[in-house]
């Protein structure tokens, strides 16, 4: 699998990002036939958070056997520092190991958020300390919303995160306001040398509103077909900037979102985008964030 490097981390991460959100959920067996999946792939870096039910303790067991060979992060989306302090010591405990490579500051979608967070007080402060006291190699930032590469790029203005989570798909580069935020993002995520990685890149829409059964555990309606799987991972791959994709919340989907990699060389951006424009009922996912 193609690797990349994670900004000034120095790590060469594998394009694709293990999203443990998929784990909430499942039972050992079936988390560890996806993370044997993805271990066979070439993925070499798993992402989870505090908020994903059961995940950290479904990736927990595997770290006496993989920990030396995996990029490992984590999230806390609590607010305060003391909070965000235990939370984050719970992971550890939870994941099994005695450091993270990475611990992101999850869920900062907006300035209202932001200021929580890198106020007085604020859960940055319990971040820094681990990585101060060596708990933690390095600081990132997450966030959902149509505001949220904006919120990033003030972010980075505030702190030198070492990381950046943020959404981007071809539904999403489509709307302009949203483009240009996007793309302030890059110019200073590149000025600072930090990393950039992306999620919602296989999200078709909401799910459709009144007793609609969900066909996967993600909140969001995800592509699940072959070719616009291919597509969306092509084009947003396709940015150089992009050092990984997450992949999404739900097992039944790494295989696809694998094997639209391995065929990343048949993929053209020019062919990715024709698929994806003929793609109906293709939509933000943050008309509605149900969280």
């Amino acid at each position: 699998m193609e690797q990349r490097r994670l900004g000034r981390t120095g790590h060469q991460s594998s394009v694709l990002i293990y999203g443990a959100a998929a784990l909430a959920e499942v039972d050992q067996g079936t988390a560890d036939a996806s993370v044997q999946l993805a271990l066979d792939a070439g993925i070499n870096h798993f992402d989870v958070a505090a908020s994903y039910g059961d995940a950290e303790l479904r990736l927990g067991p595997w770290m006496p056997t993989i920990r030396d060979r995996i990029f490992l992060a984590t999230k806390t989306g609590l607010r305060d520092r003391d909070a965000a302090w235990a939370q984050i010591n719970r992971s550890l405990e939870r994941l099994q190991t005695d450091h993270l490579d990475l611990i992101q500051i999850h869920a900062v979608g907006d300035l209202e958020e932001l200021d929580l967070v890198t106020g007085p007080g604020g859960s940055l402060g319990a971040v820094v300390r681990a990585r101060e006291e060596g708990l933690a190699g390095a600081v990132g930032i997450t966030g959902h919303g149509h505001q949220a590469p904006a919120t990033h790029r003030e972010a980075l203005g505030r702190f030198p995160f070492d990381t950046v989570l943020s959404p981007l798909n071809y539904v999403l580069g489509r709307d302009p306001a949203y483009l240009a935020d996007y793309q302030a993002l890059v110019a200073e995520v590149q000025a600072q040398d930090a990393a950039l990685m992306i999620i919602k890149t296989v999200s078709r829409r909401n799910w459709p509103e009144g007793p609609v059964e969900h066909g996967y555990s993600t909140w969001y309606e995800p592509f699940d077909d072959q070719e616009r799987i291919s597509a969306a991972v092509a084009w947003v791959l396709s940015h150089p900037e992009v050092t990984g994709i997450a992949t999404p919340g739900d097992v039944r989907l790494l295989p696809l979102v694998i094997e639209a990699e391995r065929r990343l060389a048949e993929t053209s951006p020019a062919a990715a985008e024709q698929v994806l424009a003929g793609a109906g009922d293709y939509s933000s996912p943050f008309l509605r964030i149900p969280f």
